[in-house]
């Protein structure tokens, strides 16, 4: 745990020693603590043998924010141009002091772990205590058993009693994550389907940083001299890559950059490769837009710990003034619960704190909203699971937090003619995205079978209605907000496990509740896909080429670079969007245009436009023109 000394708090066993502390033991009452990730996992696992008590172990106890109606006043007057407060943002260390738990309340903690030989790191923000231990230390400090156990196919440590501790520390605890190392995050990046040699999609393929940069007008602001210079933007990863990729692919691009602008950051010892197509398309589309920016790569592994630790440390450095997040997991996968507001998703609400600290910092946090288009879990799962819940409609998270940006995926006009098929595809005006464009092709390549479905016919950019978080008051009142549209093409079992095919489409109507996704949209379908510069893992320049993907993926990289743009050509910090964004597409002269036609031919797999309104669970607020909106975060209006 040394690594983190240069920017936490270490609190071990033999710095304790100077400090005066209530005696605290198993003595006193015990309350249980809950954990992170859903009962639903821990109660249907199979269990197989209790895991060696010197095996090491590293637990998160996320504290819970104080004065959270305050910090929630607080984040709104930063983004209004009304209020005294407008653009004044808080330190890590001032956001501790009025927000987090004292010092003195994470020290009685620490002492506590010490006693049973477990060593805290303890964030800056006195949110998150990283502690480190062995399964024994941890089964006697929580009054627990770990044992191993297996969930989908995959193999963990888990307990399915909660962790216990003595009441007088409890009360301030959110949750305990990394008692279960079950995890399934998963990047949202996505290639083309599969198409015969003789279908060949004609229209706007293998796209670049410039093309973006015409189509969403962006040139107005290089025109005023933005470069994204005395910017930073944080990607927030859980895989490694080259970063020489980077650097080539910029060159080949005919984009001149800031050298050696790139920062890894290796957060709990870094992580692995898996997954590194998402860092190395992050780092370029992001970098790309904003060419003279800093970009610090915060990499952590594949793990509850390592996912909010990731967020943390990028959060907690406050050096990013914009950060983006590729990585999700679907509500339903998180909780795995029949009905999902039967337990309080603590688990969500960690992030949400985090990112409730950024808003509060100035920080502008972007999501990919996801790629399964109206169904989030199903890829995750299968439709052969049997698992309750996966197949009804759903969003993902991180995306899913009031105080993240949620990007959203179009797809651009173009036209495809299956010369093996007959099948001509065409799509004249950018829409949402959702691959039931290509269902008459697919079916006649016979892929109508379940087991293509997830990977063919529920594909799309994600949006809909968050089932752990409430509507924030930005959205309130918006035209379209917890109201839809929507195209009936899958019919959920009853018990919400699997899916069937309509035999025919019909348009439905009705009213929703909770965070609507996403914010807004741009290009994610890798129909109308971008260019990557990839070499093997680990060895820059092995087998380099270009390949070409698509996903939310791209967008919200794509939002940060572009937030950095939007900082220096006004020389400002814009900090938290989305209230300022539903402000200005509501006003005249809205740098949004909202994708509001009804029907299949423009629909995410379920939501689709209504006329007339602002908003939709397809593609939010709409796409956006930079310019425009840059301009509307100067005028403060």
């Amino acid at each position: 745990m040394a690594r983190w000394k240069a920017f936490g708090v270490a609190l071990m066993t033999g710095a304790l020693g100077m400090v005066a502390l209530p005696s605290v033991g198993m003595a006193d009452s015990e309350q249980e603590i809950p954990q992170g990730v859903g009962s639903g996992i821990l109660q249907n696992a199979s269990y197989f043998g209790d895991v060696p008590d010197d095996t090491p172990v590293t637990v998160d106890i996320v504290m819970k924010v104080q004065n959270q109606d305050d910090l929630e006043a607080f984040i709104t007057q930063t983004t209004d141009p009304r209020s005294p407060n407008y653009r004044h943002y808080l330190t890590p260390v001032q956001f501790k002091q009025r927000y987090a738990p004292s010092d003195g309340e994470i020290r009685q903690i620490t002492a506590y772990l010490a006693q049973f030989g477990i060593q805290s790191t303890v964030y800056p923000d006195n949110l998150i205590i990283t502690a480190n231990g062995t399964a024994g230390q941890f089964n006697r400090a929580f009054n627990i058993a770990l044992k191993w156990a297996q969930f989908d196919g995959k193999r963990f440590h888990a307990t399915k009693a909660n962790p216990k501790f003595p009441s007088s520390l409890a009360q301030d605890i959110l949750c305990v994550l990394g008692l279960s190392d079950y995890s399934d995050f998963t990047a949202r990046l996505i290639k083309r389907a599969d198409v015969s040699g003789n279908d060949t999609p004609v229209g706007p393929l293998n796209l670049k940083p410039q093309d973006l940069i015409q189509h969403y007008h962006v040139q107005p602001l290089y025109d005023k001299g933005a470069t994204g210079a005395g910017q930073t933007i944080g990607i927030v990863t859980l895989a490694d890559f080259n970063a020489e990729d980077a650097y080539a692919f910029w060159s080949q691009m005919g984009i001149p950059v800031k050298g050696n602008r790139i920062t890894e950051i290796p957060v709990d010892g870094g992580t692995g490769w898996d997954g590194y197509e998402e860092t190395t398309l992050d780092v370029q589309q992001a970098g790309a837009l904003a060419p003279q920016a800093d970009i610090r790569v915060y990499e952590g592994p594949n793990s509850d710990t390592g996912f909010i630790d990731t967020f943390a440390r990028a959060i907690n450095d406050n050096v990013a003034q914009q950060i983006s997040v590729s990585w999700g997991w679907s509500e339903p996968g998180i909780q795995y619960a029949i009905d999902l507001q039967m337990e309080t998703p603590q688990y969500a609400y960690a992030y949400n704190q985090l990112f409730m600290q950024a808003a509060a910092q100035g920080q502008s946090m972007f999501a990919a909203s996801g790629d399964e288009g109206a169904y989030d879990a199903v890829r995750e799962f299968g439709l052969k699971s049997g698992i309750p819940g996966v197949a009804n409609l759903s969003v993902d998270n991180p995306a899913d937090s009031p105080y993240i940006t949620a990007a959203g995926g179009t797809t651009l006009p173009f036209h495809f003619h299956s010369n093996s098929t007959g099948i001509d595809v065409r799509n004249d005006q950018e829409r949402a995205w959702g691959w039931d464009y290509l269902y008459p092709y697919f079916d006649a390549r016979g892929f109508n079978d379940p087991d293509d479905w997830a990977d063919r016919y529920l594909v799309g950019g994600g949006g809909g209605f968050s089932a752990f978080f409430p509507t924030p008051a930005y959205q309130q009142g918006v035209p379209g907000v917890n109201r839809y549209t929507g195209v009936l093409q899958w019919i959920p079992s009853s018990d919400g496990s699997t899916l069937t095919r309509a035999k025919q489409l019909s348009v439905v109507t009705g009213k929703g509740s909770g965070r609507n996704m996403p914010d807004l949209s741009m290009n994610a379908d890798p129909y109308t896909g971008y260019l990557v510069y990839l070499s093997d893992p680990g060895q820059p320049g092995s087998n380099s080429g270009y390949a070409t993907f698509g996903g939310t993926s791209f967008v919200s990289p794509q939002l940060a670079g572009l937030t950095a743009l939007i900082n220096d050509a006004d020389n400002t910090r814009v900090g938290f969007w989305n209230p300022q964004i539903y402000r200005f597409a509501t006003q005249k002269d809205s740098p949004f245009t909202p994708l509001n036609t009804t029907g299949a031919t423009n629909d995410n797999d379920f939501y689709t436009g209504t006329p007339g309104t602002v908003y939709n669970q397809a593609t939010g607020l709409g796409i956006p023109d930079i310019a425009k909106l840059a301009s509307a975060f100067a005028s403060r209006r």
